[in-house]
């Protein structure tokens, strides 16, 4: 933003120094003490001498007068009372190489008492100065007249009670703090949206009350800009949502009142008196007087921008967090560009008369249960009914579900609110491209969960933890290029359902958590091994990012759990490949050696991993697919090699197709199928589908 250069104080000392102060137009006077002179001598000072040096005996002799006009040897212009060589009284400046003008008075060489300062732009000041610096009661009008500030002013900045008006119709009334909005204020968009509440650099922070121009309003607690903390949704309609938010998206449990249901005053009246709602009765006086703005409201003045009209949304879930985010909040109309501030909220449309509480995930809603029947829609709403349940296959399905009193259970919580927080985290950050600081141990980040809560996390079960996110960058682009939709990511680990404990199917003792949905698997590590997959992840990365059909591991999150008891717990979350629509009758696991590499036959079913051995198929596969298959088993292999990996495998599913349709005798090019799982024959009985990862 081009600011404007104040015209110095000591022109006298310019006169000696051969310098002058240049002036250029501005948009608006947010920070006026930058307005010094550019020269090529020493600065001017803000408190030049009484009188001149000594060396100059010139020009001590020129400021003898005590009225009058004086010409500086720069081309400055004085006309006014002098005392003492200095200006005393009033008194007017004309700076030659910019056209600025002050008129007003002068006390002991610089201006002082009540004043006016023209730029050539148009932009004017006009109010008291003391001291040489815009303070006290004054008004600037930019160089359109409908865009300025009146108020308090102190060494040129805005300071204490102002209203500001800019161009396109925004208004600003209320407390400023060395140039910026902070205090008590009410900020109303041209649109017909305002914000009564709290400020604090610039932004909303504090309790306030956001209302739409629709009817819509938001009154809570706000950080940054953003609604951060308790507070009440309410909508035009009717109907509101009484809940917790965190970083502007709704996060944990919450009270759904629909449009023939009120909250219980005592329990807002109780909620105000504590402090955690605002005091609705704030700022309901007079509006601010109409006056029209500046254009460009930028956020180093305001960091407040225009939210558009609330459009209504539909209650059904979101398949993304990004596509959840509804009414911004922050975003500058035609200003610098910068992350918008969002707030977000259901409609009521399509709702019941019933009261639900509502459980969310960063703006997500996972669960949803009647509370209060007194005014049923149907018979089927007599029951609690939770949100979106998943289908249970029938098939027995692996590992043991962890409930409360598993020995995994406190370390289960502590690592799905700690994978919540890392995808709410690193979710509203702009996407872009990986840098080398993203790699390595130090790109990390960490963040204590105590059990009764933070400004930062949510209150939990669990004991006090600390939680460590390696590389979220990283691990976000991955999970974007495996195209893994990040609110079912954190539904599916983090949602209302407990994770499954696996038995180690290995040699290594680590522990294997498995979702509910048997999309991810969460494996611990050890120390080294992390420090192993640091190492690797650069080149990994670049491998995923070459070879879009890669068969080696996919990695999603690599996170560390140290719970209050002091033991560390290092986890990464990976894809499950046996999770797919077809049904997984066998798994085998191939190392391509003979040695052990058997199951023992007493019972298999469709858990059990097979080995070398117990593989009697032949497969047919069309000749491109079969090269295509070897070529990036070969590159992958030789990956694992150059990084002294030695113990990998092949895993493999069969899906047994049903019997009708079964071609027996069929040619192998009539067997391949467009979604690529390849039909094999096995003896002439029976066809299966492989599924190569």
């Amino acid at each position: 933003e081009r600011r404007e250069e104040k015209p110095t104080e000591s022109f006298l000392l310019l006169a000696l120094c051969g310098a002058a102060p240049h002036c250029n137009c501005i948009h608006r006077p947010d920070n006026l003490s930058s307005m010094q002179g550019r020269t090529a001598a020493p600065a001017a000072s803000s408190n030049p001498p009484a009188r001149p040096h000594q060396s100059h005996p010139d020009a001590a002799a020129s400021w003898t007068n005590s009225a009058g006009e004086l010409t500086l040897p720069n081309g400055d212009l004085y006309s006014g009372t002098l005392s003492g060589g200095v200006p005393e009284g009033t008194g007017r400046y004309v700076w030659s190489g910019s056209g600025c003008v002050y008129e007003g008075g002068w006390r002991r060489g610089m201006r002082h008492g009540n004043g006016r300062t023209e730029w050539p732009s148009g932009a004017v000041y006009e109010g008291e100065y003391s001291g040489g610096f815009m303070d006290g009661e004054g008004t600037y009008t930019n160089c359109s007249p409908s865009s300025s500030y009146k108020g308090q002013w102190k060494l040129d900045r805005k300071h204490g009670l102002g209203l500001q008006a800019h161009a396109n119709g925004d208004v600003y009334q209320g407390s400023w703090v060395q140039g910026q909005m902070e205090g008590q204020g009410r900020y109303t968009w041209a649109n017909g949206n305002s914000y009564v509440g709290t400020m604090r650099n610039g932004l909303m922070s504090g309790k306030g009350v956001l209302t739409w121009s629709t009817g819509d309003s938001f009154q809570g607690n706000w950080v940054a800009g953003v609604a951060h903390g308790y507070g009440l949704y309410t909508w035009e309609g009717g109907g509101c949502y009484l809940g917790t938010w965190s970083r502007g998206l709704k996060d944990g449990k919450g009270t759904f009142y629909p449009e023939r249901r009120r909250v219980p005053a005592a329990r807002l009246d109780d909620l105000r008196k504590r402090g955690v709602l605002p005091d609705v009765s704030f700022g309901t006086g007079a509006d601010p007087e109409p006056a029209e703005a500046d254009a460009s409201l930028s956020r180093r003045s305001s960091g407040l921008g225009r939210p558009p009209m609330k459009k209504r949304p539909s209650l059904q879930r979101r398949r993304s967090i990004g596509a959840a985010i509804g009414v911004a909040v922050g975003v500058v109309t035609g200003g610098p560009a910068g992350p918008e501030k969002t707030l977000k909220c259901e409609d009521t449309a399509g709702s019941s008369s019933q009261i639900l509480e509502r459980e969310y995930a960063q703006g997500v809603l996972i669960s949803e249960v009647v509370l209060d029947k007194s005014l049923p829609d149907s018979p089927s709403s007599k029951k609690p009914r939770l949100r979106r349940s998943r289908k249970v296959k029938d098939a027995k399905r692996p590992g043991e579900t962890i409930i409360k009193g598993h020995r995994s259970y406190d370390l289960m919580l502590c690592l799905q609110l700690g994978i919540r927080y890392t995808v709410g985290r690193i979710t509203p950050i702009q996407e872009r491209e990986v840098r080398a600081s993203d790699f390595g141990p130090k790109a990390n980040f960490w963040m204590n969960f105590p059990k009764n809560g933070s400004p930062l996390t949510p209150s939990h079960r669990a004991l006090d933890f600390k939680w460590k996110d390696y590389c979220p960058m990283v691990f976000r682009n991955l999970r974007e290029m495996f195209k893994i939709d990040t609110a079912d990511y954190m539904i599916s680990i983090s949602g209302s359902d407990a994770l499954r404990e696996l038995s180690s199917p290995g040699k290594s003792g680590s522990i294997f958590f498995l979702s509910q949905d048997d999309q991810f698997m969460i494996k611990t590590l050890r120390k080294s091994e992390v420090q192993v997959l640091l190492r690797m992840l650069p080149y990994y990365y670049r491998h995923v990012h070459a070879y879009e059909n890669t068969l080696v591991t996919k990695f999603f999150g690599l996170h560390r759990v140290r719970p209050s008891s002091g033991q560390k717990f290092r986890f990464v979350v990976m894809g499950n490949m046996f999770c797919t629509e077809l049904r997984i009758h066998r798994r085998f696991d191939l190392k391509g050696s003979s040695l052990g590499r058997s199951t023992e036959k007493i019972k298999i079913d469709e858990n059990t991993t097979l080995k070398d051995l117990d593989l009697n198929y032949s497969f047919y596969l069309e000749p491109s697919w079969r090269d295509a298959l070897l070529k990036q088993i070969e590159i992958d292999s030789e990956f694992l090699r150059n990084h002294s990996i030695m113990d990998y495998s092949l895993l493999l599913g069969f899906h047994y197709r049903a019997r009708q349709n079964l071609q027996i005798g069929s040619s192998c090019p009539e067997s391949i199928l467009p979604d690529k799982l390849t039909v094999l024959s096995e003896a002439g009985k029976n066809a299966i589908y492989i599924l190569f990862l």
